[in-house]
């Protein structure tokens, strides 16, 4: 369980494809100093184990599938990456609960400064279309976000300063691939009202 309060900006030091698993190591200082083997850390919003640890990386397995249905199958050797640690009990809450478990990709549509704030506008399939709600949480390559428009089959996000500098926010812009995680209550409660 994770927050979407992002600790560091880590980079792919290396991806080595596997058989059955890719291995992917990235330069994470902060969050490896706090870790251990077996722990989750978030990576873009997914959650992974840590398998290897040295001072300043973590090494993690990555299934063919996460590749291919979030945009971690996009990483590059020196790709930046937002990071995580899991939550622990009696930390702050200061974002919202983030699973790590990635529902969709969605696509940047629109980059642009409105009266001076940033603002993403992000399209997903329309089986995700349900859980955009207006004011709700959302959580974009691991960061927690509110939404602030809903549109037809998109949402729209407002981006401050310091998420621009410190996320990989700040390196992308139209047509990237973000990883998409709706807020896990709205889709507990939407899908109990649909039950």
């Amino acid at each position: 369980m994770f927050t979407g309060i992002i600790k560091e900006l880590g980079q792919v030091k290396s991806i080595s494809r596997r058989a059955k698993a890719a291995l992917l190591e990235v330069c994470a200082k902060q969050v490896a100093a706090d870790a251990s083997i077996g722990d989750s850390v978030s990576v873009n919003g997914v959650c992974l184990s840590v398998i290897e640890k040295k001072p300043s990386s973590l090494a993690f397995e990555v299934m063919e599938h996460t590749f291919k249905t979030t945009n971690l199958g996009q990483l590059r050797p020196r790709d930046r990456v937002n990071l995580e640690s899991a939550l622990k009990m009696g930390d702050k809450v200061s974002g919202h609960f983030v699973s790590g478990h990635v529902d969709c990709t969605g696509i940047i549509r629109r980059k642009q400064y409105i009266r001076g704030d940033l603002s993403l506008e992000i399209t997903v399939s329309p089986a995700y279309s349900g859980y955009i709600l207006d004011k709700g949480s959302v959580s974009l390559d691991g960061i927690s976000l509110t939404i602030a428009q809903k549109k037809s089959g998109a949402f729209c996000v407002f981006i401050i300063p310091h998420t621009l500098k410190n996320t990989t926010l700040g390196f992308k812009g139209h047509s990237d691939k973000v990883n998409v995680e709706f807020d896990m209550l709205a889709k507990s409660a939407i899908s109990n009202a649909r039950s």
